[in-house]
């Protein structure tokens, strides 16, 4: 899975901006803390949730199971706007 084309990434500071580009059903802005924007980078090629767990548990010290469920609401949250394909 990765993000839809429709989809632009920006960092803006301490935040990841996703950006609708007009040609989804969803339009407008999606703002997301550290850790959705982490998410949300490693979708911008194609990847696995688990792959992204691996990656988290790399960059940030906490519980497996925590960063699970983070990784799975991020990503049906992205799925129920279309931002991933796959």
């Amino acid at each position: 899975m990765k993000l839809n084309n429709a989809f632009l990434t920006h960092d803006d500071g301490d935040q990841k901006l996703l950006v609708s580009t007009g040609a989804s059903k969803f339009s407008g802005l999606v703002r997301s803390n550290e850790t959705a924007g982490f998410i949300i980078s490693c979708l911008e090629k194609d990847t696995t949730e688990a792959e992204i767990v691996a990656k988290m548990q790399k960059k940030y010290d906490g519980p497996k199971d925590a960063m699970e469920r983070d990784v799975k609401k991020v990503i049906a949250q992205l799925r129920k706007i279309g931002a991933i394909d796959g």
